[in-house]
């Protein structure tokens, strides 16, 4: 049974990885970076303080840092040395047929994606924090597409990716039941519940703002492929 499922996930990554295209090369290296992210998360960051007390902010803080620690150390740290599963850029069983983009190998062991695991962690503590439809839909496409760039760089099995996922998925609803009991202690006022404010008080023209720096990111990304793909040809 397993053989069969790590020969599925073998098979399944050879359809999904790679490209011919160097933009989509160029498009996906960017998108999976850290750097890139950073604006949006200063902006996430000071929707979250607008919209909430001093104390019940730093609990939010601690919580989002939890969740970006457990994602990461329980993959890193635990998984990933207990499982030794070779991620497909290191595999020799699979190395000579998938495409490594700008030659990154990572690490060795790739069972379970930690970037998985993080970007699917806050998609769900945000979702259920901020609760707004339009938001939950930009960040739920964030997590896949950034997920996906792990298979399409070629470090990452789609297993891989889909486990790292679920994990991170459970430990995001974790912690905002966490930081819900907790908030509780600390709550001085109602929630705000009117046309102008989603259904845990947070104003929908900051939740706005936050849905605009995603799209303007995306827009970056689109446009710095090319720079990419010219380098690459000079």
């Amino acid at each position: 049974m397993l053989d069969d499922l790590i020969a599925f996930d073998q098979r399944l990554m050879l359809a999904l990885n790679g490209s011919d295209s160097l933009y989509m090369d160029g498009f996906m290296k960017i998108f999976t970076s850290t750097w890139v992210w950073i604006p949006l998360a200063l902006v996430i960051l000071l929707v979250v303080f607008k919209n909430n007390k001093l104390r019940p902010f730093f609990i939010l803080l601690l919580m989002i840092a939890l969740t970006v620690f457990i994602c990461d150390r329980v993959s890193s740290g635990v998984i990933k040395p207990w499982t030794c599963r070779l991620r497909p850029c290191q595999d020799p069983a699979i190395l000579d047929q998938i495409d490594i983009v700008n030659g990154g190998r990572s690490g060795h062991y790739g069972f379970f994606s930690s970037h998985a695991a993080n970007c699917f962690g806050l998609f769900m503590f945000f979702a259920l924090l901020i609760r707004h439809r339009g938001l939950t839909f930009t960040l739920l496409i964030w997590a896949l597409v950034s997920s996906f760039s792990r298979i399409y760089l070629g470090v990452h099995y789609p297993g891989d990716v889909l486990c790292g996922a679920l994990f991170g998925m459970a430990v995001g609803a974790l912690m905002y039941l966490l930081y819900a009991l907790l908030d509780h202690r600390f709550r001085h006022s109602p929630q705000k519940i009117t046309d102008f404010y989603t259904i845990t008080g947070y104003l929908r023209e900051d939740v706005l703002s936050i849905r605009l720096t995603m799209y303007l990111t995306y827009l970056f990304i689109i446009f710095y492929a090319f720079i990419y793909v010219s380098r690459n040809f000079l």
